[in-house]
């Protein structure tokens, strides 16, 4: 199975505001930006991923995302992040209509596309399938079979919410990069503990405080 991803990215000045005590100040869009690349880039080296699809309304995000490879789609305009995801599902089913479509989370700098790979393949035998983040509660994955409607209900308590769905939850050990989103400090450490790619190892370099840059 062929695979579409569609990752949501806010404005960046919006961006990682829980960052604020491991990044300098004016930091948090550059590492917002940063963990795009580094996720867009990993997830277009997936195998069983077709193409990248990023839902935002922030300009400079879409120019330097596409120039990775990502097909770049308008943000629905003040619906949110379910609103955005679902828009862009149906962008790119307007197209593919019977393609295979997964949510996957902007934030994942440490991603790993052999881990990836895996979580696809376990998502294909299910209608729709989600994988929780590592704290247990939120999701970093959101995946609907062809001929299914996605359904994201990402935001507070998305791993009950996505259960509550109908979605089965993928119980799959060694993808620790698919599940490790970063909005504290201490997401931050784990991904730099973990390996992140070039883009936020470089901005890390550049922009974070010592503290922030620490690992446990």
């Amino acid at each position: 199975m062929q695979w579409t991803l569609v990752i949501p990215l806010k404005p960046l000045a919006r961006a990682k505001s829980r960052l604020a005590d491991a990044a300098a100040d004016g930091a948090r869009p550059g590492l917002a930006l940063a963990f795009a690349q580094d996720t867009v880039a990993a997830a277009l080296a997936a195998p069983g991923v077709r193409d990248v699809a990023v839902v935002t309304g922030d300009p400079l995000a879409g120019r330097e995302l596409a120039a990775l490879g990502a097909r770049i789609v308008a943000d629905e305009p003040g619906g949110g992040l379910n609103v955005a995801l679902a828009h862009a599902a149906a962008v790119v089913r307007a197209t593919r209509p019977d393609g295979a479509v997964a949510a996957l989370n902007a934030d994942l700098p440490a991603l790993r596309p052999a881990e990836l790979a895996r979580v696809l393949q376990a998502a294909a035998e299910f209608p729709r399938a989600f994988l929780p983040d590592a704290l247990e509660i939120g999701t970093t994955f959101l995946a609907a079979a062809p001929g299914h409607a996605l359904r994201p209900a990402f935001g507070v308590d998305s791993r009950a919410r996505h259960r509550r769905s109908g979605a089965v939850e993928l119980a799959l050990t060694g993808v620790d990069s698919v599940r490790q989103d970063v909005d504290t400090r201490a997401d931050l450490r784990a991904a730099l503990a973990l390996g992140v790619g070039p883009h936020t190892a470089a901005a890390a370099d550049r922009l974070l405080t010592p503290e922030g840059r620490a690992t446990p």
